[in-house]
């Protein structure tokens, strides 16, 4: 009977486990919010460029930084997502509408912590890849051996990505 109930008590406090999942979908709903915000406000900045016809020196790279580190934070978004519906799915309960919908193409179906372990691990990868990006923006080169550490860097970037897109697949 003290089994049954220990065994009773340690499987309902997986129930612990819904923390993580509404807190997930909160931060993730914010960072969606924030992201939005912030392509709003660059194409404010974009429209307000071109109808006063005023052309900053750096508008260009303004934009693209702007717009890149909202892509930064929508992946991070997408990270805390496949988080909160892995973790869900995992501990609690299969997402029944999402297997009704999706015919069997269902991105969020997680079925084992390797397999949330890799989705995770990829959309992060991608989010240090776009913030790499972000920060070689702003960098200035005043060599060709900066510019050969620059380009090493993209080709082990894209070696890295490469072998990335193999795992998992057989």
């Amino acid at each position: 009977m003290i089994e049954k109930l220990f065994e009773s008590t340690m499987w309902k406090a997986r129930l612990f486990v819904l923390l993580a999942v509404i807190f997930g979908l909160i931060g993730s709903s914010i960072l969606f919010i924030v992201a939005s915000i912030d392509i709003y406000e660059v194409l404010k900045y974009t429209l307000d460029v071109y109808l006063n016809g005023v052309h900053p020196e750096d508008f260009h790279e303004a934009i693209v930084s702007k717009i890149i580190g909202a892509v930064d934070l929508y992946l991070i978004a997408v990270v805390m997502l496949i988080f909160a519906f892995g973790i869900y799915e995992l501990f609690i309960s299969k997402i029944d509408v999402a297997e009704d919908t999706s015919n069997g193409a269902n991105i969020l179906n997680i079925s084992s912590l390797d397999q949330l372990k890799d989705k995770i691990a990829k959309v992060i990868v991608m989010v240090l890849i776009v913030s790499f990006f972000q920060k070689v923006l702003h960098t200035s080169y005043n060599g060709a051996l900066e510019m050969l550490y620059f380009a090493l860097s993209i080709g082990l970037l894209a070696v890295g990505l490469f072998f990335l897109g193999k795992v998992g697949k057989h």
